[in-house]
C-alpha cells in the first residue's frame, strides 16, 4: 500500500507542462481532501527532478512558495512551460 507522499507524488508527475493543480486538488486526487498543508510540505521537501513540483499552486491562483529558487523561479518556469493564469476580476 502506498503512502500518501508516494501517492501525492505520482499525482504530481501527472501534471502535464503548461498545466496546473492545486494544493486542495492534488489532496484529493492523493486521496485526502482535508491534507492540503500536508501536500504543501511533502512539496517543499521535493527535489526530485521527476515531480514537477513547480506546477502545484495555491488554491487562490498565486504562485506559491518554491524550494528550487523562491516563487519567482516557480513562475518563470510555469511561464516557460506555456502556463498563463486565469486572470481573476
Amino acid at each position: 500500500m502506498k503512502t500518501f507522499t508516494e501517492k501525492v507524488h505520482d499525482v504530481v508527475k501527472k501534471i502535464p507542462r503548461g498545466k496546473v493543480l492545486t494544493y486542495t486538488q492534488v489532496a484529493a486526487k492523493a486521496g485526502n481532501p482535508k491534507a492540503v498543508r500536508a501536500v504543501g510540505t511533502i512539496m517543499s521537501k521535493n527535489f526530485n527532478p521527476d515531480i514537477p513540483c513547480h506546477r502545484v499552486i495555491r488554491t487562490d491562483g498565486k504562485i506559491g512558495e518554491y524550494n528550487r529558487g523562491g516563487p519567482k523561479a516557480k513562475e518563470e518556469i510555469l511561464r516557460l512551460e506555456g502556463f498563463r493564469p486565469i486572470l481573476k476580476s
